[in-house]
């Protein structure tokens, strides 16, 4: 099973859309995929109830409480990792020593990037990061690249010691699609297929690790 944790210590990063579509593009690419929700808001949970009746239906697990390695299925080829809002390195230990990668989404907000660079700085104190055995990505999320203020924060992001390994531009289109227990990955419109090219190297750089 391999395992890509979600987390951020800012609440509102997009934690929660892009576990989400994640799971889904393990979903709908034939594997076996559940989402772990460390958060306490659910949402991830709320979104795999919604989609259970299709074929690529994501399995929802409790990850706020202890114990919930026992209730990892068998089978399960894709474990996602949907950390709660505020987390900081030492509050996900657990998740940190099962990963395979990590993701960090981060808004082009001067408060979002200072409070990224606070959790990053954890980050780094675990011994799998700090030796690079455990790959971190970094996730431009609700960027709008026609503005100034999105391509200085893109341009920052670039500065960092970690890979910017998706730009994802902001519209309503997510929340539509999480409404409906739906994904980019599960429409083929001309509209949609430009976001879902936003996720091309994010898929690519998790393809090489996994």
């Amino acid at each position: 099973m391999r395992t890509i944790l979600v987390a951020s210590s800012k609440g509102g990063a997009g934690k929660t859309t892009v576990a989400t579509n994640l799971a889904a593009w393990f979903a709908v690419d034939g594997k076996a995929t559940a989402i772990l929700d460390a958060d306490p808001q659910k949402s991830s949970t709320h979104w795999c109830e919604k989609r259970a009746a299709l074929d690529t239906a994501v399995l929802p697990i409790d990850g706020s409480r202890r114990g919930w390695e026992k209730h990892l299925p068998d089978g399960v080829q894709r474990l996602v990792i949907d950390a709660r809002a505020g987390a900081m390195a030492e509050d996900l230990e657990a998740f940190l020593e099962r990963a395979d990668a990590v993701i960090v989404p981060v808004q082009p907000s001067t408060i979002d990037l200072e409070a990224t660079v606070v959790f990053l700085n954890s980050l780094v104190t675990h011994p799998r990061v700090k030796k690079g055995k455990l790959p971190v990505g970094i996730v431009g999320n609700r960027l709008k690249p026609w503005t100034s203020n999105s391509q200085q924060a893109v341009a920052q992001l670039g500065t960092w010691p970690y890979p910017v390994v998706a730009e994802l531009r902001d519209t309503q289109a997510y929340v539509l699609m999480a409404a409906l227990g739906k994904s980019v990955f599960d429409y083929h419109s001309e509209q949609i297929r430009s976001h879902q090219d936003d996720w091309a190297p994010l898929l690519k750089w998790l393809k090489k690790l996994l």
